[in-house]
């Protein structure tokens, strides 16, 4: 899959799958490897800039036997921009498949 479809729309996957639970960071990036094919460290720059911006916030968890994690969450600004670009991405998605199925209105 060409790497800019992928570029472009890693924020809102990022900001989806924290809607769903809170994540710690290489659980994000794993996922997103598996299911996208991004390379290994392209989300955690995604990430400080998605905290920077206002729309993540962290904190620390103990796990067994291991050092603290980082989980991210999701903040109301951060639920508002995932409504907003889910609306947008879905919009624009229904127009790319119609033209790419031969539908078009014109």
């Amino acid at each position: 899959m060409d790497a800019q479809f992928k570029k472009g729309i890693l924020k809102l996957c990022v900001l989806a799958l924290l809607e769903r639970r809170d994540w710690y960071g290489y659980e994000i990036s794993d996922y997103l490897a598996r299911k996208i094919d991004i390379a290994d460290g392209t989300v955690y720059p995604l990430l400080r800039k998605l905290k920077s911006d206002g729309l993540l916030s962290t904190y620390l968890q103990e796990e067994s036997g291991g050092p603290p994690r980082k989980y991210y969450s999701l903040t109301e600004l951060g639920k508002e921009n995932l409504n907003a670009g889910r609306e947008a991405y879905l919009q624009f998605s229904r127009v790319v498949n119609d033209m790419l199925e031969g539908r078009s209105d014109d």
